[in-house]
């Protein structure tokens, strides 16, 4: 039976309830499981137990293989059962099973090993063994079983199908049916001990008739021809043999196949003491009897109370001994029995004051020496607290605080970060969507566009890209018609918005952009017609429930206000746009009427888009290059860093050999002596001044002599010398040499690897958007820029950005939590004390828009915390691309704020000297356009 968590799954019986209904009704119906027959009258139950069965956390009972789900752990066991009783021999297993059937053993491998050494020398008819013969094994097969030795003259008989050429008697006749079950029952049976098993019924006192079936291979070598002669006239013989002689193949007979063989036919119940009995079904099959006796009956019951006599002994003894019955004292014992019993409380009393005492300094010393305990940096955020030192050396306590008026669209939450979002979207998915990047600042001065003319090729791109994109994403027709209609049953019957109400908004609908998936928006033609496209896109995949603002969207692009009431409303000059307040009476199109839209809807719109645009193929086959280009990048990542490092080993070698060649050595040392020596020699007074003239010039000559082979030896020596420093210089040379190219290499690889982690920004943000890292009070820390489509570099090098700024985003509601659980209790005056007006609420967002006050926010974090040092070095990382960024950004804006501020205005083409035109976002052109579409 398969286990689950070392426990046998016990199949699932059918309720009593099931049972009766199903007696009263024979046609109900119910859910069967076929691989296991258990039965389940509701489907939710039949399929949560087919999950159970499912699960890959079973085990194969006799291979003990897991990670199965039951199905193929009982098939497993199944296979290892059919091959297991294969192997098994089958005259053994009748009785190794009536040895087993209501044995009381503990463990099975106790009763194993009871077994195989009763067994391991007893032999039964009709068993296969290997049979030793004039030292040669062979194969043979055991015809007879005899307890007595046979007639001495009965050594040898041929095969009963063969003439019999011995003068032998004739073969000692089978036993009697009655007598064969005599056999080995006695040295078979458990209950009897061994010894005493072995001295009634020895299995060395037994005679087996075999006859011969074949040699054992030997694959050793052959030793000839007459040798296979003579082991031939062995084949089909009948010898008499005994146990000795005998032996069983390893692969049928051994502990680990008798143990598996046991445990797949027996079993045992949870209660103490339990009898091993065979299953009902093999007992049957093997004539095992499946009756306990009586006198088993009462020697079971017998161990079972002493078990459980033992048990309650061991009980007893741990809850203390029983209570005896008083005996009678005198006085004076009674009188020293109190003394004794004061002296005992007194003693008791002192141990346990001196225990309470040791105790106490224990615990005191264990608080000192917490107290004690330097706190091992980087540890917990909140754990970390500026100490006096740190301040008196002008650690800022105070966290810079980020502006929450610099947001785009941040008079509304909800709104920047669908801005966010949108914008994110399309400056990572640029590639699929044959979209340039397009700054956030540029990107919130479109969405502000409201004139006619000119118009913003920014959204005329944005939204043409978006369109095509979501022609492959599946929609249902007309579903924002059916909507507002569902929506109209709810509401009053001539509700309406802006003076319109749904039955006119469908009817308005009908005919605009029924065709939008296959209308051509190309390039060439300034995407023409874009709009009633982005209405027919509207009109098959938005609802009321999926887009709460579609009503509003689709009145405003459909309906137009009387010509006087625009005009006057169009005169007023604000960044912000007012909601519509007056109503929209005229029938109009979308064309004419997007430039009205407020840049909330607009937000909306393409938030919705781009939602949907996730779920397109182009999305997830780039997201998957993506993924396949990652791999890629890991593994150029690691050879690069393998090949610097055996660039940098190299270059040590080559310094360490250069510093012992410039170590001073002695020079010249020996040819100084030598020199100084002759010298000397030639320099001392003669003291033979009395000698003739002839000894004279005769040592003037010698002297000369001794002078030229000087020279000669010191020209040599520093001929020498200066072609071991020739050669020394040239070593250095070539050594600085190779270092200077070890050096490039190693430069190279270093750029290369810098390069890689800016691919690497570039590709994870297209799979996630993972921020810089977190505060010490969880506020998220989001840098944008290098992700996606955009680069943070251009070509020759060049600064790009996509935001120029460091956005924080308040701590979710489970940081919050979490850090209100803390024992100190201290979160909120700490963030009160410390972040000051920069506190922000959880979901609400700030900006950090100039380098200065990131470099003050930098400076703000601890490294000794955890998350704080993991930002810092997030930020040191990748600060020579976060600084020029801010820096490229305020330079742009510097050169923007030149510009009138009345760009921004409804009106802004009368403002006196100033083209729209020439705004950053009007000349922003779209080169990853396909001239196709």
């Amino acid at each position: 039976m398969p286990t689950c968590r070392r426990k046998r799954v016990v199949l699932t019986e059918p309720s009593q309830a099931l049972l009766q209904a199903a007696k009263s009704n024979l046609d109900k119906e119910v859910y069967y499981l076929q691989q296991t027959g258990e039965i389940f009258e509701t489907y939710d139950a039949y399929a949560a137990r087919m999950s159970f069965y499912r699960l890959k956390q079973f085990q194969c009972e006799v291979t003990g293989k897991s990670g199965l789900d039951y199905f193929q752990a009982l098939e497993s066991e199944l296979q290892e059962a059919q091959t297991m009783h294969s192997r098994f021999p089958e005259p053994l297993k009748a009785a190794v099973l009536k040895a087993v059937q209501w044995q009381v053993v503990g463990r099975l491998d106790h009763l194993v090993e009871a077994v195989f050494e009763r067994f391991k020398d007893r032999y039964f008819a009709d068993e296969k063994v290997f049979v030793d013969v004039e030292g040669d094994k062979f194969y043979a097969k055991v015809v007879q079983v005899c307890p007595q030795k046979p007639d001495p003259g009965v050594t040898e008989s041929s095969p009963p199908n063969q003439a019999s050429s011995s003068t032998s008697p004739p073969q000692t006749p089978p036993p009697a049916p009655e007598d064969s079950l005599q056999i080995h029952k006695i040295g078979g049976d458990l209950k009897i001990p061994a010894k005493e098993a072995v001295s009634r019924d020895d299995p060395l006192k037994y005679f087996y008739k075999v006859q011969i079936l074949e040699e054992q291979h030997d694959k050793s070598h052959e030793k000839g021809k007459a040798c296979l002669k003579d082991k031939a006239k062995w084949s089909g013989r009948l010898i008499d043999v005994q146990c000795t002689a005998m032996s069983r193949d390893r692969l049928a007979f051994s502990k680990s196949i008798l143990r598996r063989f046991i445990r797949d036919c027996v079993d045992r119940d949870a209660a103490v003491a339990s009898p091993w009995t065979v299953k009902e079904a093999i007992a049957k099959h093997y004539g095992v009897d499946s009756v306990m006796p009586e006198e088993t009956r009462r020697g079971v019951e017998n161990i079972k109370k002493g078990e459980i006599d033992k048990r309650k002994k061991i009980w007893e003894d741990k809850e203390g001994p029983p209570t005896k019955k008083q005996k009678k004292v005198t006085a004076a014992q009674e009188d020293r029995a109190l003394a004794a019993a004061a002296e005992k409380r007194e003693r008791e009393a002192r141990e346990k004051a001196e225990r309470q005492k040791a105790k106490e300094e224990a615990e005191r010393l264990a608080a000192e020496r917490k107290k004690k305990k330097p706190i091992r940096y980087p540890t917990e955020d909140m754990d970390v607290r500026i100490s006096d030192k740190e301040k008196k050396a002008g650690l800022n306590e105070k966290k810079p605080t980020p502006s929450r008026a610099l947001l785009p669209f941040g008079e509304d939450q909800a709104t920047f970060e669908s801005f966010l979002m949108a914008w994110n979207f399309l400056a990572v998915y640029g590639q699929p969507l044959h979209l340039s990047p397009v700054t956030m600042d540029d990107f919130e001065h479109a969405l502000r566009h409201s004139v006619i003319e000119p118009p913003c090729p920014m959204l005329c791109e944005i939204h043409a890209t978006l369109i095509y994109n979501l022609r492959t994403v599946p929609f249902n027709r007309h579903s924002a018609v059916v909507s507002l209609l569902r929506l109209k049953d709810i509401l009053e019957e001539d509700h309406k918005v802006f003076g319109i109400t749904i039955d006119q908004l469908a009817a308005a609908m009908a005919d605009v952009g029924n065709n939008w998936e296959r209308v051509p928006l190309r390039i060439q033609d300034t995407r023409a017609g874009w709009e009633d496209a982005l209405v027919g896109c509207l009109k098959d995949h938005a609802t009321v429930e999926n887009f709460p603002r579609l009503r509003e969207v689709l009145t405003t692009l459909l309906f137009a206000p009387e010509p006087n009431v625009e005009s006057s409303t169009s005169s007023s000059s604000s960044r912000v746009s007012s909601p519509i307040s007056h109503p929209l009476t005229l029938a109009s199109s979308p064309g004419e009427r997007y430039h009205a839209l407020l840049p909330v809807d607009r937000i909306a719109v393409l938030a919705f888009m781009c939602n949907l645009s996730v779920s397109s193929k182009a999305i997830h086959t780039h997201m998957e290059s993506c993924e396949e280009s990652l791999t890629a990048l890991r593994k150029e990542k690691i050879e690069i860093n393998r090949l610097k490092k055996q660039y940098t080993e190299e270059m040590n070698v080559l310094i360490g050999e250069t510093e012992v060649k410039k170590e001073p050595t002695p020079n010249g040392t020996m040819e100084d002596a030598t020199m100084h020596d002759s010298s000397d020699l030639s320099d001392a007074p003669s003291e033979e001044g009395s000698e003739t003239a002839s000894a004279t010039s005769g040592r003037q000559k010698s002297s000369s002599r001794q002078k030229d082979l000087r020279q000669r030896a010191h020209a040599q020596a520093h001929a020498k010398q200066r072609e071991i420093a020739r050669a020394k210089v040239a070593a250095e040379k070539q050594a600085q040499a190779e270092h200077r190219r070890l050096d490039e290499e190693v430069n190279k690889l270093e750029r290369r690897l810098e390069s890689i982690e800016r691919e690497f920004r570039k590709l994870f943000g297209a799979i996630r958007v993972k921020p810089l890292g977190k505060d010490r009070f969880h506020n998220r820390i989001w840098w944008f820029d290098g992700m996606g489509s955009m680069s943070l570099l251009g070509s020759g090098g060049v600064v790009q950005y996509g935001t120029g700024r460091i956005f924080v985003q308040g701590p979710a509601e489970v940081d919050l939590e979490m850090m209100s659980k803390r024992e100190e209790n201290d979160v909120d005056s700490r963030r009160g004390e410390e972040e000051g007006e920069g506190l922000l609420t959880p979901g609400e967002w700030a900006v950090y828009a100039e380098p200065e006050e990131v470099d003050e926010f930098v400076a703000w974090l601890n490294p000794k915390g955890v998350r704080e040092l993991a930002l810092k070095n997030a930020f040191t990382k990748w600060w020579n691309h976060i600084a020029p960024g801010m820096r490229k950004r305020l330079s742009d804006l510097n050169v923007s704020a030149k510009l009138p501020e009345a760009r921004r205005s409804t009106r802004v083409k009368t403002a006196v000297g100033h083209d729209i035109s020439r705004e950053p976002y009007m000349t922003w052109t779209n080169r990853r356009a396909v001239n196709s579409s």
